[in-house]
């Protein structure tokens, strides 16, 4: 069984890794972001109270985060392991986590500023499908259309520099100094975010010893 936690600014590639892992190894990928979105389309007691803090850029309090962590680990589906993303976000989570959790490493995707600043500025969402575009690595085959559904592609509310840069400013004080109680445990594997999507999932494999492609 295999139990990691990826972690990294906004940007550096967290869910794509996690998921690649998920497909090669059958881990169940828990997105703590997914979780969130979830709550606000299902329209949840949480929902009102999450919805107006996402879309703030700001980070959701501790103990709901816990709760919701501590809720969906307890179902218990995860047969091969998982690898959680999003979470912890600080120091407070990190040893809610570490005392309640036995992990077997903690994938650390890095990337500077710079890099997260143009790729989350080029992310683009289809309004009607949903669906994922970023015009540097993904750009639909007419600008601003769907390939699938022909829906208008947008930018998300919270996708602006401002809430960027704030965002990052959160991650680089409060999620950056988690690292270090983990790096104390010996549980932190480094790779370099700003290589390509398959450069980083054959390091992580690599530093985890898990077989290569």
């Amino acid at each position: 069984m295999h139990k990691y936690v990826i972690m990294g600014a906004q940007g550096c590639g967290k869910g794509t890794q996690a998921k690649r892992l998920h497909e090669a190894f059958d881990l169940v990928h828990i997105s703590v972001g997914d979780i969130f979105r979830w709550n606000i389309q299902a329209h949840t007691k949480l929902a009102a109270r999450v919805k107006r803090i996402v879309d703030s850029g700001l980070l959701v309090p501790d103990e709901v985060v816990e709760e919701i962590v501590r809720t969906r680990l307890a179902e218990h589906d995860w047969n091969f392991g998982f690898i959680l993303d999003g979470f912890p976000r600080n120091r407070a989570q990190a040893e809610f986590f570490v005392e309640s959790y036995d992990i077997d490493a903690v994938i650390h995707i890095a990337i500077s500023d710079e890099a997260v600043l143009q790729r989350v500025l080029s992310r683009r969402l289809c309004s009607q499908c949903g669906l994922d575009y970023n015009l540097i690595h993904h750009r639909p085959n007419k600008p601003d259309v769907c390939d699938v559904c022909g829906g208008k592609l947008v930018t998300r509310k919270d996708d602006n520099e401002e809430a960027v840069r704030q965002r990052l400013a959160d991650y680089r004080t409060k999620t950056e100094p988690v690292l270090e109680l983990f790096r104390r445990k010996e549980l932190v594997v480094q790779v370099d975010g700003e290589k390509s999507a398959d450069g980083v999932h054959e390091d992580i494999r690599m530093r985890l010893g898990l077989p290569l492609v």
